[in-house]
């Protein structure tokens, strides 16, 4: 194992975790608090009240800097470490950096010595307040691992399951990846350019982990079956079959039409067969090289063909980077709405070649800002204002996206505890907009950014927030290119649409509001009074 790095918020576990670890992995734990009483001769609270936070932060990177010249270890960091300077990005190139989490009670509640933690001399609000803030910065870890539930063997064997799906990569990739921790269905985000010509060599770590999982005795994907459309194959199809041969593998293909009409049930089926007469069996893989609507058809025909295959998503589209290639959710159309059809079908790893966006059209570019700001929304300032100054195509906005969807997708596979719903944000209305103009016409990022802006809306006439909002967003939509006259497309053919949304129950509909960046709510809102305030 790797040195891995535990961060976040007081009490939320990292030392017990972080010993559990240690012990199984046969690596030195570290905890960094306690390097820095021994390096100063005094307790933490100490250095505080001598040198104050200045000087604590101080001690604290030389501590880190030890920690990373002295070799793999098991490091469990202050609940600040992260938030200071470039100690995330030095973690995250040294090893896999683990966010460890629980609600904010549930931390106060294990708080045994309040005396000796500094930051919980302040009102209980303020540390609130803190632990607020500081997550849009532990959500750049890898990944998080909630602990609330958990006894600290099963916390720790999350975290193995995590950073061994990490492992799957190239090292010069680990730095700008994130994983999705679902056990041992956990699976790696890699955001790097050139990922393409690496494919094979990926495909096979990816396939002897899973012959060592169900004790094949050959090991490895048995072949390679690539979906893509006929606007990426003249580009990336060839090269795709050329690294997946190098790897050993026999391999066919299916291309689709481009554009959302390709998504129906009666093109999944002509793909399945494509794929079944190409040679596929049940140890195959199906590779979806495209953008969204060829990562949702074939998800879709790998959830179902010979009742499960593996799939590994290769996105290509900006859109499909950030958002739709992550998370499992497969599906196609029915002309009563988008996506009505589909299962949950996690891929075994998602790779993006940041090259490709070169050849994405500008608009597909331009509409990809509608996700990206969506991201920013929900994940707070830091990410919010990466969007409105970075360029669309930037790396890091594209891997904080997939990080902040990784996150969530980890802590709510199926929208069982509602947190995955918050990724909701802007659909509603937008999916309506998307279907009443006829799918096609407009791309689905630029229906999401209409969405968002009937958000804020939405939101400021809940009194959850306030004008700033909405004209904030505005701004930076149309800075990007994107229409944002929301009130043209907010036809009585639209609102009918809203009311067979996925998220409707009876006559309610849970809405993804916003009180400001970083914290979103679901609100559960008679389709009547959602009617009202858009059309008032």
């Amino acid at each position: 194992m790797p040195s891995v790095f535990l961060i976040g918020f007081m009490a939320s576990g990292k030392t017990t975790v972080g010993r559990e670890l240690a012990r199984d992995g046969g690596l030195p734990f570290v905890d960094l608090d306690a390097a820095i009483e021994e390096a100063a001769g005094m307790t933490v609270r100490g250095i505080f009240a001598a040198e104050g936070e200045a000087g604590f932060r101080a001690r604290e990177a030389a501590a880190l800097d030890a920690v990373l010249a002295a070799g793999d270890a098991i490091v469990a960091t202050g609940g600040g470490t992260p938030c200071a300077g470039d100690a995330m990005q030095r973690m995250r190139d040294g090893g896999a950096v683990v966010a460890l989490t629980a609600p904010f009670e549930r931390l106060m509640e294990r708080v045994e010595d309040p005396s000796v933690r500094p930051l919980l001399a302040q009102p209980r609000e303020q540390t609130r307040a803190l632990l607020e803030a500081r997550m849009s910065v532990y959500r750049q870890a890898h990944f998080g691992v909630a602990t609330e539930d958990r006894d600290a063997a099963a916390v720790a064997a999350r975290v193995r399951a995590g950073v061994d799906a990490l492992a799957l990569l190239p090292d010069a990739w680990r730095s700008r990846a994130a994983v999705v921790s679902l056990a041992d269905r956990s699976y790696p985000i890699a955001v790097a350019p050139g990922a393409l010509d690496s494919l094979g060599a990926v495909i096979e770590c990816l396939g002897e982990r899973l012959g060592e999982r169900l004790g094949a005795a050959t090991g490895g994907y048995t072949a390679a079956g690539i979906v893509t459309d006929d606007n990426v194959a003249p580009l990336y199809l060839d090269r795709a079959r050329s690294a997946l041969a190098s790897a050993g593998l026999p391999v066919c293909h299916a291309v689709v039409p481009a554009g959302e009409p390709s998504k129906q049930l009666a093109t999944a089926g002509t793909v399945a067969a494509k794929l079944v007469a190409g040679g596929l069996d049940r140890g195959s893989v199906v590779i979806a090289l495209g953008g969204g609507v060829v990562g949702d058809l074939a998800g879709f025909v790998a959830a179902t063909l010979f009742r499960g295959v593996a799939v590994v998503q290769v996105p290509t589209t900006l859109l499909a980077m950030i958002d739709s290639a992550i998370g499992g959710k497969t599906g196609v159309d029915l002309p009563a709405g988008k996506n009505l059809v589909g299962a949950f079908w996690q891929p075994d790893a998602v790779i993006a070649d940041t090259d490709t966006l070169a050849t994405l059209p500008a608009r597909e570019m331009r509409a990809a800002t509608g996700e990206l700001v969506k991201y920013g929304l929900l994940d707070g300032e830091p990410l919010l204002s990466l969007c409105e100054t970075a360029d669309a195509a930037d790396p890091e906005l594209i891997r904080r996206c997939a990080a902040y969807k990784a996150w969530v997708v980890s802590r709510d596979e199926r929208e069982r505890t509602g947190e995955r719903a918050l990724l909701n944000l802007g659909h509603t209305v937008g999916h309506a907009i998307e279907a009443a103009a006829g799918y096609g016409t407009l791309l689905h990022g630029e229906c999401v950014a209409l969405g968002l802006i009937a958000a804020c809306r939405v939101s400021r006439a809940l009194t959850l927030c306030d004008d700033a909002l909405e004209s904030r967003v505005v701004s930076l939509l149309r800075a990007r290119g994107l229409d944002v006259d929301l009130d043209r497309w907010l036809t009585q053919d639209v609102l009918s649409r809203i009311g067979v949304d996925k998220k409707r129950v009876g006559s309610n509909i849970r809405f993804v509001a916003l009180e400001r960046p970083g914290v979103p709510r679901v609100e559960i809102l008679p389709l009547d009074q959602l009617s009202e305030i858009l059309y008032d």
